[in-house]
């Protein structure tokens, strides 16, 4: 949909940098979901237009805009204030106008959150610009590379660093319901889970586990966590009840049971094992009954992930020497690959079903992982910049 986003304006209380990054923000996440194609503003007739005035409809109509999108932002008692009005060009309707306040600093997170409100008022659907990314930062050489925890915002910006490096971290995972994290640090060189909460800091350990080689993943709920856990050549699927520390057993096969990950009513768990003689996905209940293989295509599959819709599964398939990220619905039936490359893995949703993020690795000494993101349709793929290598991405849920 071609929109019109006209440059926000600024009093003179606050630094119109602030507004010109509000305005890049809302412009750049709305070009990046592929369903919106924001007009030059170089090719803007009416120029003058301010919050409390209807715009000149035809003039928008002119340049082929279907929607318009106003605002404005000024200091009320030390917080930011941020407004904006949303006006369908053609009918003259106003489709939303919303007033929002923060820190001064947290200008772009605003236009994340202005622009959330368009996609979801002219798509119907929830948006997912208010996110955070939490991944493996990847520096060194390619034999001796440094992995810290990190997080960023979903659009590459704001990258912090969650850990010094000094311990091995691997596939960090978020909370569907809070802004916590499991990961896996070698810590004295054995396998030790840990929970992380992004806003606190506070960090606690949930066990020690040898012969994992893959982190938890949390029930919708945030009160359990499910793994895989390898004894005496096999690994079988479990799960923990984080306030008890309870473990229960949900396969009990000779064969390696891993990667599993809940459907978003915390119902079933899907999961990857080699019983039938090659890597297949597995469907199970959640007390581990009713276990069940849903793929049937050619070739290896991996790190199963159900989306937060429950619609669909994204996975890795590996097939005659390709890398390929895919999704299929929880029956199994219609598999579609929307990606391939040298080496891809470990997709990831964001929190509104329509958008993966993966990692995909490059060859040669100075090759390495990077992240990349797909919509549902295949065809909008993006690398998403970071400042060194990365992997293992999780995708938060839209921040309160």
């Amino acid at each position: 949909m071609p929109i019109a986003i006209t440059p926000f304006q600024a009093d003179g209380s606050v630094d119109p940098r602030a507004a010109q990054e509000i305005t890049e923000v809302i412009t750049n996440d709305l070009a990046s979901s592929g369903l919106f194609k924001p007009i030059d503003q170089g090719a803007f007739i009416q120029t003058n237009l301010t919050m409390n005035q209807p715009p000149r409809f035809q003039d928008w109509q002119v340049i082929n805009a279907q929607a318009l999108v106003v605002g404005r932002i000024a200091a009320v008692d030390g917080r930011l204030m941020a407004e904006f009005r949303l006006w369908d060009v053609y009918s003259g309707r106003q489709l939303a106008g919303e007033q929002f306040f923060t820190r001064p600093k947290d200008s772009r997170r605003i236009g994340h959150i202005i622009a959330d409100t368009i996609y979801e008022r002219i798509t119907g659907e929830k948006g997912y610009f208010d996110t955070r990314i939490v991944f493996v930062d990847e520096s060194g050489p390619k034999d001796q590379r440094v992995k810290r925890l990190a997080i960023m915002d979903q659009d590459g910006h704001n990258v912090r660093l969650l850990s010094s490096g000094s311990e091995l971290v691997v596939t960090p995972r978020f909370s569907p319901s809070t802004q916590e994290i499991t990961y896996m640090s070698y810590e004295g060189g054995e396998p030790k889970v840990f929970l992380l909460n992004i806003e606190t800091g506070q960090k606690e350990i949930v066990g020690s586990f040898p012969g994992m080689s893959f982190a938890p993943r949390f029930a919708p709920d945030g009160q359990r966590i499910v793994m895989s856990r390898q004894e005496e050549g096999a690994a079988n699927i479990f799960e923990m009840d984080l306030r008890s520390r309870q473990m229960r057993r949900l396969t009990n096969t000779p064969a390696i049971d891993t990667s599993p990950s809940y459907s978003p009513d915390g119902r079933q768990i899907v999961f990857t094992t080699d019983r039938d003689g090659s890597q297949q996905l597995y469907v199970m209940n959640a007390d581990g009954s009713g276990q069940h293989r849903i793929s049937s295509g050619n070739g290896s599959y991996s790190t199963p992930v159900w989306s937060p819709r429950g619609d669909l599964i994204a996975f890795t398939k590996q097939s005659g020497g390709r890398f390929l990220i895919g999704v299929m619905k929880p029956d199994g039936t219609g598999e579609r690959i929307l990606t391939e490359g040298f080496h891809n893995e470990g997709p990831t949703w964001a929190p509104n079903g329509r958008v993966i993020m993966f990692f995909r690795d490059s060859p040669g000494p100075q090759g390495g992982p990077k992240l990349y993101s797909v919509d549902l349709t295949g065809y909008n793929e993006r690398q998403v910049q970071t400042p060194s290598f990365a992997s293992d991405p999780a995708w938060s849920p839209l921040i309160n």
